[in-house]
């Protein structure tokens, strides 16, 4: 093989992942669209995400700034040097994330270093297998963090929140899979996506649930009770209201995919692997001689360019509800402009803010900020960034982190500090609620995955703090021009994400005794 051309081939590969949503995500996302009810604020997020889409095609860049946990699935025929293909993956990777492709991912599960090129033990993953046919299929997920947070699985008999006692049947399984897809709210970024491994031990079930990911959305699956049980899950948890973004909704999941093996008698696992509507993953078939791709899967059918005008934004959707209020934010935000807020505006942000993930909170709760955070905003987000010939910094992509992670921060962070404002996705806590309350201060949701059109946002980056933590984990200091949220939890007690928990929980209370036959 040339394993030079292979390497090139392997890099197409992760920066088309990373970039370039495949045909049969593209179909479902415009399907959830044109569902949705106009004017909501689920419709104005899906608005968002193909305004999205839209710019990571365009700049060839990452759709969202979580670039994942790079995973190879890779069929090989008798005799091709597994070792050599490694090398040129980890070489392929390493260059990706050098060109702003890739987030630097990788991080000492002990010292918390990160290697900055995304190899380091266990990454990426590569699992290879041999075949009979005369070339070599490899297939990409890029998964994030946020979503892979959501995975679950179950050991049944269970007793399920909502659903009463899940039984070692197909009854018990349908209980299950809706109770996955209720429980990850919209910490996942939903709309998503989900695989789901029937039987196993508990590591094999997991890689099961991730196979499935790697079916198309609108295939048939060939087991009749399987099939059955794919088409239940998808009506019925549309049903549930979690909505994009967990705003509400019409569309909480755009496909559910389910796999089958066997098990040993004493242990019945039900395993499922959550993907947000970021859903990257791509396959190539390489000649095993030239290294060269011969042919792209995901390729099948019509492709949606989404190509909307950028003024199509959340905040100023043409249809936007009349009670919808608009405001405009400039740091130092004072704690009277906070309480002036309520759950359902829309806020913009002129100005600075400073990302902060799970290294800085845990920085903060100890020590001193590098920066004054009286009034300030802080974004939990950890960027792509690329530093030009002259030493500039430039955002790649930009979107918010899963907040829930912060909750035992946030809170004495915010009244430590001054802290007025802080963005994220998925909401937060009653200890963030409370402190929201108490000191005033306010949430505000971002689209999930959004990256491109947040990163567009920024005009400028004025300085970095904390970089021995790597790139994610910094404090950045960013410029923004029109960044917008929706305030989902406010300074009077109030919380969206609680609400729409509440909601969902009674409505998937309905499916308990709904015998799944």
């Amino acid at each position: 093989m040339n394993i030079e051309k292979f390497q090139e081939s392997m890099y197409q590969l992760i920066v088309e992942t990373s970039t370039n949503l495949p045909k049969d995500v593209r179909r479902a996302i415009r399907a959830a669209a044109e569902r949705e009810n106009a004017g909501t604020r689920s419709a104005m997020s899906l608005d968002t995400i193909t305004n999205n889409i839209k710019m990571a095609d365009d700049n060839v860049s990452p759709i969202c700034q979580d670039t994942g946990l790079p995973t190879f699935k890779i069929k090989t025929p008798v005799g091709a040097n597994q070792l050599e293909m490694k090398k040129a993956i980890h070489h392929a990777i390493a260059q990706a994330t050098k060109d702003g492709k890739l987030r630097p991912n990788s991080v000492d599960s002990l010292t918390g270093e990160n290697s900055g090129d995304n190899l380091g033990g266990g990454t990426p993953v590569i699992k290879f297998e041999q075949w009979e046919k005369d070339y070599i299929d490899a297939h990409l997920i890029l998964k994030g963090g946020g979503c892979e947070n959501k995975n679950i699985q179950y050991s049944l008999p269970a007793e399920l929140e909502g659903l009463s006692r899940a039984g070692r049947d197909l009854d018990g399984i349908r209980k299950c899979i809706m109770h996955s897809v209720y429980q990850a709210q919209g910490q996942g970024c939903s709309a998503g996506f989900i695989g789901v491994g029937i039987g196993g031990d508990r590591s094999s079930g997991y890689d099961l649930a991730k196979e499935q990911l790697f079916r198309t959305v609108d295939d048939v699956n060939p087991h009749p009770d399987l099939r059955s049980l794919e088409e239940y899950v998808l009506e019925n948890a549309n049903k549930l209201g979690i909505g994009t973004m967990g705003f509400g909704g019409e569309t909480t999941l755009l496909g559910c995919k389910v796999g089958v093996m066997n098990r040993i008698p004493a242990s019945f696992y039900v395993s499922v692997a959550y993907n947000c509507w970021a859903y990257r993953r791509l396959g190539v078939a390489v000649n095993p001689e030239s290294g060269e791709i011969q042919d792209w899967m995901y390729q099948e059918g019509e492709k949606i360019d989404f190509a909307q005008p950028a003024a199509q934004e959340i905040a100023a959707a043409a249809e936007a509800p009349a009670e919808q209020t608009v405001v405009t934010l400039t740091a130092p935000i004072t704690e009277e402009q906070i309480r002036e807020l309520k759950v359902g505006d829309v806020v913009k942000i002129d100005g600075m803010m400073y990302t902060g993930r799970d290294a800085i909170h845990k920085y903060l709760s100890d020590h001193d900020s590098p920066v004054d955070l009286n009034g300030q905003v802080i974004y939990h987000c950890g960027p792509v960034m690329l530093k030009d010939d002259e030493g500039k910094w430039h955002v790649k992509a930009a979107g918010p982190t899963t907040s829930i992670r912060e909750e035992p921060y946030q809170g004495d962070i915010m009244k430590k500090f001054g802290v007025r404002a802080v963005i994220g996705k998925g909401g937060m806590g009653a200890k963030t609620l409370a402190a929201l309350r108490e000191h005033g201060g306010v949430y505000l949701n971002a689209i999930g995955g959004a990256a491109q059109y947040y990163a567009d946002c920024i005009k400028s980056v004025d300085g970095v703090d904390l970089m021995n933590f790597g790139i994610p984990e910094a404090m950045w200091h960013l410029n923004v021009e029109g960044f917008t949220a929706v305030v989902t939890m406010d300074s009077h007690g109030n919380s969206l994400h609680e609400e729409v928990e509440k909601s969902s929980l009674e409505k998937l209370a309905q499916f308990a005794d709904r015998v799944y036959k």
